[in-house]
């Protein structure tokens, strides 16, 4: 027998729940059934809920009930990624060195899906302190990809990506410092999106604050657009916040495409992305000159890989936060990322400010690139999901535990917008992300092509094996 939420989008059930033809409980009932079935399956949760989860579905089908003025998620089950605070939750990020520590605020993405109706039913695993590009941490194990389950599904936002692949629920919050919405997005074949860089307000302080991002991961793009429509919106407590009204993303969907000036770009000038990635991204990209976007292939779009520059500021943020667990406690911590962060605790203040000046100046070579082009499409991975227990593809060794994804992390440098989109799959069966990035401030254009794009290639009807 279908579950009531089978093959529907959040758009969908939340339209449902307005008309009275769902019940918010009974679809809560199911979610949380659905989460019980496939976790041991997938470890794609770090905590759950479900008391809460209950009382808030009942809440919100009373509200219904009632005729009160409905949220624009009113209903929905949701989840959360477990570097965004929950008051009362566990707030670990993925690390044994917070294991008993909890949220003592609701972070404003997360008073923002309360505030529109939503239920949250739990918080999703992380790789620790969202330093590598896989779905494994000390604290929650190995996250598994619901292609296939010998496979990662990408990090470092990685039960966020499965749950919502594995039709859980149908939208999750991730977060995105370096790619990590837009990596498992990729190579769990859902839909992510991190906004312009401020769109989404953050608060507590993020140990990475001038590259965090919090977004959307979603089965459709119009579903992630409503998410972030919800979520969006300045904030008093994030300094970074944009101002500006919230574009209406939705209407976006509806616009037209014709006449989009998009450069395509296999390696960005020094990338060594898999061939047959490639093969499948170029198909992706004539669909768009089909659509009658004019497409301009350039190789090189940097000068050189801004690799050194991400990592002066990610990992030196993360390992100021931890320096006491690096001296006290290294045995807590994954050895891999304590490694990245010796390094980058190792440079001196004049290394470190020489880094933030070449990413300034990197940032304004990238927006007069853009003045050029509305879009530029790149892989948002070099290859698909490879096997769990690596930190890195084994053809990439030579790269480090993010460095191996190459497409993503400069425009966490420059903060412009950028999504994943599923482009494909493999001969083994396993999806493939198409890397859309916008203009500073255009998250419109990201929407309008995306969802052109799901129109005429739709994935929608495509469901992991877990399933």
């Amino acid at each position: 027998m279908a579950g009531i939420a089978d093959g529907k989008t959040a758009l969908e059930l939340i339209s449902s729940i307005a008309k009275k033809e769902i019940s918010p409980v009974d679809l809560m009932k199911e979610t949380l059934s659905k989460a019980e079935a496939l976790n041991p399956k997938l470890n794609c949760f770090s905590s759950f809920a479900p008391e809460n989860a209950m009382l808030q579905a009942i809440k919100a089908e009373q509200d219904v009930m009632d005729g009160l003025p409905l949220g624009l998620l009113h209903g929905l089950p949701v989840s959360v990624k477990d570097l965004i605070s929950v008051k009362g939750m566990r707030f670990a990020s993925g690390s044994k060195a917070l294991e008993n520590n909890i949220g003592i605020y609701d972070a404003p993405s997360v008073e923002r899906l309360f505030k529109s109706g939503s239920c949250l039913i739990g918080k999703t695993t992380t790789s620790e302190f969202g330093c590598k590009a896989v779905g494994d941490s000390p604290l929650t194990g190995v996250t598994h990809n619901p292609w296939n389950l010998n496979k990662t599904p990408g990090g470092s936002s990685a039960g966020a990506s499965a749950s919502v692949a594995a039709g859980i629920t149908a939208i999750s919050l991730g977060t995105d410092g370096g790619g990590s919405i837009r990596i498992p997005a990729s190579l769990s074949g859902i839909f992510g999106i991190k906004a312009q860089f401020g769109r989404v307000p953050i608060f507590p302080v993020s140990a990475t604050p001038t590259l965090a991002h919090v977004g959307p991961l979603a089965r459709t793009v119009r579903d992630a657009a409503l998410l972030l429509t919800a979520i969006s919106g300045q904030d008093r407590r994030d300094p970074f916040s944009v101002c500006e009204p919230v574009p209406n993303f939705l209407a976006a969907c509806n616009q037209p495409i014709k006449g989009m000036r998009l450069a395509w770009s296999k390696t960005l000038g020094y990338a060594n992305p898999d061939p047959e990635v490639i093969t499948i991204l170029e198909k992706s990209v004539k669909l768009f000159e089909s659509l009658g976007c004019e497409i301009v292939e350039i190789d090189s779009i940097f000068e050189s890989d801004p690799i050194e520059l991400w990592m002066s500021e990610f990992y030196a943020g993360v390992g100021v936060r931890l320096k006491n667990t690096l001296r006290d406690k290294r045995e807590l911590l994954d050895p891999a990322v304590a490694h990245v962060l010796d390094n980058a605790l190792s440079q001196t203040s004049e290394e470190y400010y020489s880094n933030v000046f070449k990413r300034y100046d990197f940032r304004e070579k990238v927006r007069l690139f853009f003045e050029d082009y509305d879009l530029l499409l790149s892989p948002a991975t070099p290859c698909a999901a490879f096997d769990v227990g690596l930190n890195m593809p084994p053809n990439l060794t030579d790269r480090n535990i993010v460095s191996w994804v190459y497409y993503t992390y400069p425009f966490n440098l420059t903060g412009q917008p950028a999504a994943s989109i599923p482009a494909g799959f493999t001969k083994a069966g396993l999806p493939v992300g198409l890397q859309l990035v916008s203009k500073i401030n255009s998250e419109v254009d990201i929407f309008r092509a995306a969802s052109a794009f799901e129109a005429a290639q739709p994935w929608i009807n495509s469901y992991p094996k877990i399933l």
